[in-house]
């Protein structure tokens, strides 16, 4: 039988390198310009400008944001229903 606790040691091991892939996403930067439409986004999937002829809009920034944090969240939510949920695999609580 495998050692559970071996199993938890490489899953924060995960965890570690996850969290540093999004600080180093969250650096990145990709601007796309085609004709009069800018578009800056993180790597982390977060818009930081969005301009179409010169024109910029905080609110659609913002609505932008909140649709790609709503797909990754459902993203998330069936990746854990896939896996069957690891935490219950290993014996640990899920959230």
């Amino acid at each position: 039988m495998a050692n559970p606790l071996k199993a938890l040691g490489d899953l924060n091991q995960l965890r570690k390198q996850a969290k540093q892939m999004q600080q180093e996403l969250a650096e990145e930067i990709i601007t796309i310009e085609e004709g009069d439409i800018v578009v800056k986004i993180r790597g982390d999937q977060q818009f930081i400008e969005l301009s179409v002829q010169g024109i910029q809009s905080q609110d659609v920034i913002d609505v932008l944001n909140k649709a790609v944090k709503k797909s990754q969240e459902l993203a998330a939510k069936k990746l854990q229903q896939m896996t069957g949920g690891l935490g219950g695999m290993l014996g640990g609580s899920q959230n």
